[in-house]
């Protein structure tokens, strides 16, 4: 949180211990649209800077922007300045390397250790870096965007959407995007100003606003992104709000149409994508949950299409790392293609999740425990135990983990209703106090 563990100093020290660990070259630092984004990216230039990198400074950018900017360009790394979904009063760093991916595992272990090394010992650089601005970054990701997509069918179909941008970064470029697609839309909060008036994070309960507003203009849909745009959510004709576990599954059917291959997701996301892999006849393969354990597995597997049933596409042919930019063009191609959001998801199987935590407690914390939990949704089924434990069946599944942002056990269940979905849940909590 800003002004208590995150401040002026403990930023520098970061980023100067990033710099350490990085190799010569440039950095290139950007940030979305919160009120302390300039000062927060102002610490980290400055440590970069006394470790010797020039700094490219990409002012207000998506966090996929920024990862297709350091792609491109001869950047050694990169740092974002967003804490992605969450309130308004927090903020954070993302560390990109310089293939525009987030730090693995083991690299981040290894900067924590010099970081703390570095409280007591930092080098700073004889000769400084020098600070850049570059204001393409933009159109260089919307560039790239529209060389894979059909544009004339998009422009063809006559869209009207709705976008809600929650005054995050992606009221300037989502917009753009519109435009050059040919998509008539009108704007929610797409003023960048970083005073989220609403829940940051694309829920279909946090956005009851978008919902309305797509009911009373008669838009073919809406379409929602958290602050720093890797998420998306959808909001069908009539002002429905859908859960955003459907956008990755309206993505992919359409992507495997017309390219077929592997598809790889994190363990929580929904048994809708296994329908998708089904009709297509395609390998499905599930990771830990989190961005960079995908990544990777759609890299080794070779992934056409893969991501997070959070909203968060990651389509390999642009760029290997969740893009909520690119997944509007995608729901609107897919759109284009069968002629409305609604026939999209008839396609898709039905499917409905229940979620709950607990305090992670001694007795709670207990994986066996969480194992034999799990074995009350009948017999028959499938462990995977990467992460956590998942049981999981034809037509329902559980997953029980420890949360990588908090001290809780995560539980989420599905099944083919969402009162299914909450029976199943409170079997395995109920089995979970015994």
């Amino acid at each position: 949180m800003i002004g208590s563990a995150l401040d002026a100093e403990s930023l520098v020290r970061w980023a100067s211990a990033f710099g350490q660990w990085l190799p010569e070259g440039p950095v290139v630092v950007a940030r979305d649209s919160r009120p302390s984004g300039p000062m927060v990216a102002s610490a980290v230039q400055a440590g970069l800077m006394s470790t010797g990198h020039d700094v490219i400074d990409a002012g207000l950018a998506t966090t996929p922007t920024t990862e297709m900017l350091v792609q491109e360009s001869d950047a050694v790394g990169g740092v974002i300045v967003t804490a992605s979904h969450n309130p308004v009063e927090w903020n954070a760093l993302k560390l990109l390397s310089a293939d525009g991916l987030f730090l693995s595992a083991e690299e981040i272990d290894a900067l924590v250790r010099l970081e703390s090394a570095s409280t007591r010992e930092h080098r700073i650089a004889i000769e400084t870096g020098q600070l850049s601005s570059r204001d393409d970054a933009d159109a260089l990701h919307l560039s790239a965007i529209l060389e894979l997509m059909d544009v004339d069918a998009i422009r063809a179909a006559d869209l009207h959407v709705v976008f809600d941008a929650v005054e995050g970064a992606g009221g300037r470029i989502v917009p753009q995007l519109l435009d050059l697609l040919g998509v008539r839309h009108d704007d929610l909060y797409c003023g960048c100003t970083g005073q989220f008036p609403r829940d940051p994070e694309p829920r279909a309960d946090h956005l009851e606003e978008l919902a309305a507003k797509v009911a009373d203009t008669g838009a073919d849909l809406g379409l929602a992104v958290d602050p720093d745009v890797d998420r998306l959510a959808m909001i069908d004709r009539g002002g429905v709000a859908l859960s955003e576990e459907l956008t990755l599954a309206v993505v992919a059917d359409h992507v495997l149409e017309m390219t077929p291959g592997p598809m790889v997701v994190n363990l929580s996301t929904t048994l809708a994508i296994d329908g998708v892999a089904a009709r297509h006849g395609i390998e499905l393969f599930r990771t830990p949950v989190g961005e960079a354990n995908v990544v990777a597995g759609m890299l080794r597997r070779g992934a056409v299409i893969g991501g997070e049933g959070n909203g968060g596409v990651i389509y390999p042919a642009l760029h290997p790392g969740r893009d909520a930019v690119l997944g509007v063009a995608l729901v609107l191609s897919a759109v284009a293609a069968r002629g409305s959001l609604r026939a999209c998801l008839d396609r898709l199987p039905a499917a409905a999740m229940a979620k709950a935590k607990f305090d992670l407690t001694p007795e709670i914390d207990d994986p066996s425990r969480w194992r034999n939990a799990a074995q009350c949704l009948g017999e028959g089924g499938e462990f995977d135990e990467s992460d956590g434990v998942r049981y999981a069946l034809a037509d329902r599944w559980v997953h029980l983990r420890r949360s990588n942002t908090e001290p809780v056990l995560r539980i989420i269940t599905e099944a083919g209703t969402e009162e299914a979905a909450q029976s199943l849940l409170e079997t395995v909590r109920a089995a979970l106090d015994r």
